[in-house]
C-alpha cells in the first residue's frame, strides 16, 4: 500500500514470487510501510513459473466484470517526471479512475523503477501509481522494505479472484496520510490475477503481511482509501489528523477539498474486489 510504518508485526506467508528469491528471514519484527524495489533494477517475467499453495478462499463473484469496461492508458496517461512525489489526501488524484495498461515498454520499466525509488526514500513497503499522480493500474511493493532484500513485486492490472472469509485486524499507515496509523480489517489471504512488467499473465496466492500490503495498494487502484475500510469508531480516533490534512491541502492549493472526512462512506472488508 502506499503505507507508512506498520505498527503490528505479522508473519510473512511462505508464498514466493517467481522472479524473486525468498529472504523472509530478514524481516524485522516491526515492518515498515508498503513501498520498495530491486537493487539491480532488473525485471524478470514469471508467467507459468508459479504454482500457488492450497488455501481456503471465498470465491468473489465478478459482477459485471469485463476488460472492455476499463479505459486503456494512453502514452500521455503514463507520462511522469522524476523525481516522483507522494500525492497526499485529499487530492482528487487519489479518487480518480485508474486506467488499464496495455503497453509494456521501457517507459513502464522506468516508471516502476522511479516508484520503487520514492517508496524506499519515504520508508515505505508498498506504493500504487495514483499515489505518485499517475492514474494507471500499477503497484509495487516489498514487505521487507529494504533495497536488495526481500521480495520486490510489480503487479500490472491486478485483479482479485478469491479471498478468504477470515478477516484480521492490522494497524496500517499510508504515505498519502503522513503520520496517521489505525486498525483496518481485511481478508487474511487472497488470490490474484495480474500481468508482470513484460505483460505476461500470471496468478498466485498470498497471505499474511504480503496479502495485507497487496490489498492496501489494490484499494488505491480502485480509488478506495484505507480510512474507507475503518469502523466509525476507529475513524473518529483519527478525525483530527484527517481534518488537518484537508486544511493543509486547502492552504496549499487555495481550493476547497472535494471530499471531507465528515462525508465519508464506509466500505466493508472485501467490497470492491473482483475488478482489475
Amino acid at each position: 500500500m502506499a503505507c507508512s510504518t506498520w505498527l503490528y508485526s505479522s508473519t510473512l506467508s511462505h508464498v514466493l514470487f517467481p522472479f524473486l528469491h525468498s529472504r523472509s528471514s530478514l524481516l524485522p519484527s516491526n515492518i515498515r510501510s508498503f513501498h520498495r524495489i530491486n537493487g539491480t533494477g532488473g525485471f524478470i517475467s514469471f508467467a507459468n513459473r508459479f504454482k500457488p499453495p492450497a488455501m481456503a478462499v471465498h470465491a468473489q463473484a465478478k459482477r459485471g466484470f469485463s476488460l472492455k469496461e476499463d479505459e486503456v492508458a494512453s502514452i500521455d496517461d503514463l507520462f511522469f517526471e522524476a523525481p516522483l512525489k507522494i500525492v497526499e489526501y485529499p487530492d482528487p488524484l487519489l479518487r480518480a479512475k485508474n486506467k488499464r495498461i496495455t503497453t509494456f515498454d521501457e517507459n513502464l520499466k522506468k516508471l516502476v523503477a522511479e516508484m520503487f525509488e520514492v517508496m524506499y526514500r519515504t520508508d515505505g513497503i508498498g506504493l500504487s501509481a495514483p499515489q505518485v499522480g499517475v492514474n494507471v493500474q500499477l503497484m509495487v511493493f516489498n514487505p521487507v522494505g529494504e533495497r536488495g532484500e526481500g521480495e520486490e513485486i510489480v503487479l500490472v492490472n491486478p485483479r482479485v479472484s478469491n479471498y478468504s472469509k477470515k478477516l484480521v485486524p492490522f494497524t496500517e499507515g499510508c504515505l498519502s496520510f503522513p503520520g496517521i496509523n489505525a486498525d483496518v480489517m481485511r481478508p487474511q489471504s487472497v488470490k490474484v490475477d495480474a500481468r508482470d512488467i513484460t505483460g505476461a499473465r500470471f496468478s498466485f496466492s498470498m497471505s499474511g503481511l504480503t496479502a495485507r500490503v497487496f490489498q492496501h495498494e489494490f484499494d488505491h487502484l480502485q480509488g478506495i482509501l484505507f480510512f474507507d475500510r475503518m469502523t466509525d469508531e476507529v475513524c473518529d480516533s483519527i478525525r483530527t489528523e484527517l481534518e488537518a490534512l484537508e486544511k493543509k491541502y486547502e492552504d496549499k492549493t487555495g481550493l476547497p477539498p472535494r471530499e471531507r472526512i465528515e462525508t465519508r462512506k464506509r466500505r466493508k472488508a472485501g467490497v470492491g474486489f473482483g475488478k482489475s
